[in-house]
């Protein structure tokens, strides 16, 4: 039965999971790379907080599931099997070849399996344990990127777009409406599957040789790995066609106008010798709120301040403060550089799979 198990299992996962898994991939490199320069404000508690780009902030997804569609092929390849007789100890084999391990071997192989190192009536469970641990890892990810999406859809942000066909209904009441409906379909079915690994952890136990403790909870893994290929596969079509609002994404980046920029600004007064250099900020950054005079127009009403920030600029990005500050897409750090660079990683690593 385990041998057998090992056999579905695996097949299941480098047949239909990893190319599936692969696909979605595929389509977050493009992303990621496509939208590499494109500017976004980033989040930090639902709120502002310093500008980056949308290839960047898919370039995480890009890298987080990446590295689990290597871990999970890896690991479908590491899944046992066993022809050791009812308690592993090679009882009844022993009365038929001489080498009852060498005849189990030879078995295993023919089935594209390796033996497991050691056996009762069961095969070691964590083999495959470890194997649904992440699959569940992954399905973690992907319900994080769905999530992540659906909130970028919300109508006050509204930076991104699940597609509608002319055809389709976004609500049964509400005519205008453009439900995120598969992004939160694919969050719901995680939070319907993955509660279920806390049964594959419980089926480890199993007293002495073999009980049947785990006799029906193990079919569920079948229904378990059913539920995330169709999760994966309602992501797919998610990002096979989203559409990105860029004139969108600015109008939300300059939101807040300046104010973005506050990090940057105490950042250069603080590397210019001002100790207090974040306070100082702080303060104006209120000032800016309760007057609604931009940030960059109270810097520079104190002479000192502007000096230390100019100078510092003039040091590092060379550019004019005036100009930095009126386009906070200026500030993203390596943002894009990262974009590009996970994507051409994980581009040449799902190569490796393919082949």
């Amino acid at each position: 039965m385990d041998t057998s198990a090992s056999m579905r299992i695996r097949d299941a996962v480098q047949k239909v999971i990893v190319p599936l898994l692969i696909e979605v991939e595929d389509l977050l490199i493009k992303i990621a790379a496509d939208q590499a320069a494109t500017p976004q404000v980033g989040r930090t508690h639902g709120q502002h907080a310093v500008p980056i780009t949308l290839g960047f902030a898919f370039a995480e997804y890009v890298s987080r599931l990446g590295k689990s569609i290597i871990e999970i092929e890896k690991r479908s390849h590491n899944l046992r099997g066993k022809l050791a007789g009812a308690v592993g100890a090679y009882n009844s084999t022993s009365l038929m070849v001489k080498d009852p391990e060498a005849m189990e071997k030879k078995y295993l192989e023919f089935l594209g399996l390796e033996p497991s190192e050691h056996s009762t009536q069961l095969v070691e469970p964590e083999y495959q344990l470890r194997l649904l641990l992440e699959i569940n890892t992954a399905f973690g990810v992907i319900a994080n990127l769905a999530d992540d999406m659906r909130n970028l859809q919300r109508s006050e942000i509204s930076e991104i777009r699940e597609m509608f066909t002319s055809t389709q209904v976004g609500s049964s009441t509400m005519p205008q409406k453009r439900n995120p409906w598969n992004s939160e379909h694919v969050k719901s079915q995680w939070k319907a599957f993955a509660p279920r690994m806390m049964t594959f952890f419980m089926d480890q136990i199993s007293d002495h040789q073999r009980d049947l403790t785990n006799s029906a909870s193990q079919r569920f893994i079948t229904d378990y790995l059913a539920g995330f290929s169709a999760a994966v596969n309602r992501l797919k079509k998610v990002l096979s066609s989203l559409h990105v609002d860029k004139e969108r994404l600015m109008k939300n980046l300059s939101f807040t106008g300046d104010l973005v920029l506050a990090e940057a600004a105490y950042i250069l007064l603080s590397c210019g010798g001002e100790p207090d250099a974040h306070e100082i900020i702080r303060k104006i950054t209120l000032e800016s709120e309760k007057t609604g005079e931009r940030m960059c127009a109270i810097l520079k009403k104190n002479d000192n301040i502007w000096n230390t920030i100019k100078t510092q600029m003039e040091r590092t990005i060379g550019l004019e403060p005036e100009e930095f500050f009126s386009h906070p897409e200026l500030y993203r750090g390596l943002a894009a550089q990262k974009a590009s660079k996970l994507a051409a990683k994980y581009k040449a690593e799902m190569e490796k799979l393919k082949k």
